[in-house]
Parts: structure tokens; sequence; C-alpha cells
């Protein structure tokens, strides 16, 4: 190459370094003021339940406009979201850790800041104890933590909106065949029914969580007579006068465990009250008919099979179960095989009928005793009745409750006071030493151990309303 063409080729590469080179020149940027966020912190516990409240403490730039919108994440797609300066919210996800974001919107400019936190959900439902109640016609569904704290209205509070009207029952079922597994809170009511999850007490999403899609073929115009919980966490009882059972024919972690499938076939319309006896090998149960105004038998095998009549009778010349003759009140069973049934005749009498059954080998009925009822002032509509395994029957009627021994027609008034308040829950504990007792606003606990005449041991107030029923849990 000549010294002409290389001194050419030298000027080209200079000329090219020179068009590459960082300009250096100096401009005047004028960036967005960031939003300050000054109280935020990295990690948060929530309890399941309780209210779930963040302060940022955000200072905008002069002028601005800033917006904040916040989500919890949840991997089922049952986030929180919510927007507000502060996060106010009552925490209903499940115990565990979740990723949470706080997005500062600024209107004037335009521009999003993002925050990451962090919320470890915890659950103070572990222990305790639930109650249901009527507030002024609207069913409640409250919370009392161990350590005695109420928390009233939980139900309407998480979910934003009322329970079905007119409340029955509330069970707190778990299976005690295989360890204890929970399945759940049931809210029964006249004609409708609610079942909660246990440690996040929203409507259960593994389970049907409403009583017409418990049955895989709901009946039209559902009314409840009367239900019970079963040892295997399903429930069995009167539904539109017929029988039915929740069926226990699969796992109990399969989203059909305890639903009901057709009711026990026969040609009978059954009063509400009936007796339960869980036996080995199976359950079994004493209904009474409507209609023939006798005593029928209904087994359990995975599904209920009506029975009938189909049963020896010793004792039928002091009152024939097939053919009684009166409308059954109240059926109060003290065991496995006692049972005493309250009968109202045609001529307003009230009579007390006492029976044996034997449920295992072959099925028999032995009838013991008839007689008038020596306390006929303490029954009326709303009369609450507890039979007790030591031979005993409590009564609540008004504003008062009265222990009853049969055996020699002793009546006692329990020795609290009540208050001069309407009983409107009467319910044992379940050693039976302590009778639990529901007046509007408060629940009181008497202590029903021998001697002790139900004195007062304590009593939780502030219940929204009239309290209906009551659940306990353990562990």
């Amino acid at each position: 190459m000549d010294i002409k063409k290389l001194m050419i080729l030298m000027a080209v590469l200079v000329f090219s370094l020179a068009a590459c080179h960082k300009d250096l020149g100096h401009y005047d940027i004028n960036m967005p003021v960031e939003p300050e966020v000054t109280t935020l912190d990295s990690v948060y516990n929530a309890i399941v339940g309780d209210s779930l409240i963040i302060d940022p403490g955000v200072k905008g730039p002069p002028g601005a406009e800033l917006e904040m919108s916040w989500k919890i994440s949840e991997r089922t797609g049952g986030d929180i979201t919510y927007t507000g300066p502060k996060l106010r919210v009552i925490f209903g996800l499940a115990a565990q850790r979740y990723d949470g974001m706080l997005t500062v919107y600024n209107k004037t400019n335009g521009m999003k800041y993002f925050y990451k936190f962090k919320v470890n959900g915890a659950t103070d439902f572990e222990k305790g104890t639930t109650v249901l109640s009527v507030e002024n016609g609207v069913t409640q569904f409250s919370f009392i933590k161990a350590d005695g704290t109420l928390q009233a209205r939980l139900y309407k509070a998480m979910q934003g909106k009322d329970l079905p009207s007119d409340p029955l029952y509330l069970f707190f079922l778990r299976n005690k065949y295989t360890g204890g597994v929970m399945l759940g809170y049931w809210i029964i009511t006249k004609h409708d029914g609610v079942r909660l999850e246990p440690n996040t007490m929203m409507e259960h999403d593994r389970y049907p969580n409403q009583l017409k899609d418990n049955f895989f073929t709901s009946p039209d115009d559902l009314e409840v007579g009367s239900l019970v919980a079963h040892e295997q966490g399903v429930m069995m009882g009167v539904v539109n006068g017929k029988f039915y059972g929740g069926t226990t024919s699969t796992w109990d972690q399969a989203s059909t465990y305890g639903m009901f499938g057709l009711s026990a076939e026969g040609d009978y319309d059954l009063a509400p009250s009936f007796a339960m006896a869980v036996t080995d090998p199976g359950t079994y149960f004493i209904c009474f008919d409507k209609n023939r105004k006798q005593f029928v038998r209904i087994n359990y095998y995975g599904t209920p099979v009506y029975f009938g009549t189909q049963y020896s009778v010793e004792g039928g010349n002091i009152f024939d179960p097939m053919n009684v003759g009166m409308d059954l009140i109240k059926l109060v069973q003290l065991n496995n095989a006692d049972c005493y049934a309250i009968m109202k005749s045609a001529d307003g009498k009230i009579y007390e009928l006492k029976f044996n059954v034997k449920f295992t080998g072959p099925f028999s009925f032995t009838a013991q005793q008839k007689r008038e009822f020596i306390r006929p002032d303490l029954v009326t509509p709303t009369t609450k009745w507890q039979g007790a395994k030591n031979g005993v029957i409590y009564i609540a009627s008004g504003t008062k409750v009265v222990r009853y021994n049969p055996v020699n027609q002793e009546v006692k008034d329990l020795v609290t006071n009540f208050g001069g308040k309407e009983i409107t829950m009467l319910k044992l504990s379940e050693d039976e030493e302590t009778l639990l007792v529901g007046t509007d606003g408060t629940i009181w606990f008497t202590n029903i151990k021998t001697g002790e005449g139900g004195s007062l041991i304590k009593k939780i107030e502030g219940i929204p309303g009239a309290p209906v029923d009551m659940a306990i849990r353990t562990n």
C-alpha cells in the first residue's frame, strides 16, 4: 500500500471514532418527584376474621393528586383488593403467607409507583366458641376467642351480607373416625343453611356451602324439621317430613362427603323430634309418624333405610307404640336405649311415655310407663328440653330452667336467676357437667354437678340478640 492510500485510510478511521464518541454535553432533565412512603413495613401479621389496617404514610409532592390501591394476592384467585389511603379490611384469607402490593398513582402526571410487602395470615379460630343468635329478626353468627374477646356479627362483617332467616342449629362437624378431620361449621335455618371453613370462617370452597346444594337432588320448598350431628362429621335428620342422612361411603375429603342422597323410602310423615343411637355396627333411629301416630324405625347403612314398625313390642298393655293415638311434642333421649316421649292427647292433656329400645340384634321396643306429665304448665311451643345420661331432664320454659327427675317426678328450679329474661337456648356441655343457657344478649354457664343445683359459673354478655345455638371448639 502506497503512502497516499495509507494516509486516506487513517483519516477515515479517525473520523469514524470521533463520530462514535459519547456526547458529553450538559442538559436540564426534570424528573417527576416520587411520593414518599414513610411507614409501610415489609411484613404484616393478620388474624383471620379481624381487621387488617395498614397506614403507609404517603406524602406526595406539592399539588399532586394521589390515589392508593391495594392488592393481597391469593394463589387461587381470592385476592383482597381495596382503594383508599389506608388499607382497612376484614382479613378473610387462609392462615398462610401472602404477597401484597401498594400502588400509588399520581393522577396529576400519570405516574405509578409500586411498593411490595408481605402478609402473614394467622387464625384466632383454632379455639373458641361460635354463637348463633337472632337480633331484631336478623340471623347473626359471632365468635368468642379463647381469651373471652367477642367478635360479634362476624359473618356479616366478613361476607358483607346477612345469613338466612329463622336459625335453628349450629354444628361444628368433624369426623371422629379419621382423627378428627374437620368438615366445617354448618349454620342451619328453617329453609336454608350455610357451611363455613373452620379456620377462615369464609363460605367453604371444598364442600357444598349452601344447604340446598348439599342434596344430590334438592327437595322442593326445603323445610328443616330437625338435624343432628353424627360422629362421622355429617348431618342426619328430618327435612320435609322425610329422613335424610349425609353420605359416609366416600373419602371425607371428597366434595360429595356428607351430601344427602334420597330420603329413606317409605310412606310416612315424620315429626321433627327423634332419637339416634350410634352403636357397633351401625346407626339407628326411632322416629314418630305424625299421620299414623306411631313410632317407626330407621336404620342407617351409608344411606337411611325405612323399616317402619318392623320391631317386636314388649309392654304393649302399657301403651301401643304402633298406635299411640296422640301427637308427639318432644322425644327426649337419655342414652342409647332409654327415652321419654312428651305427648299431647286429643283432649289437650300432656302425657309422659317412657320406653326402652334395643337397637341391635332382634330390634325390640319396650313400653315401660305412661302417665300424665306432672307439670303441664311448663309445656309451651317454645319450651326447650335436654336429656342427660344420668336420667335427669332439664326443661327451659319462659324465664326459668328446671331440673326434672322422672324417677320420683321431682321438679326443682336451677339456683341461677336468669334476670327475668326468656330462655332462648338450652344446651349441655360434652361432659354433661355444665348447662349452657341463653337469654337475650347473654350466655350463662351453670354448674350441674351433683350438689351444685345449677349455680352460676360465668356469663358471656354482649351477644347480638337472643342465642339459638352454640358450638365450642377446643382444638
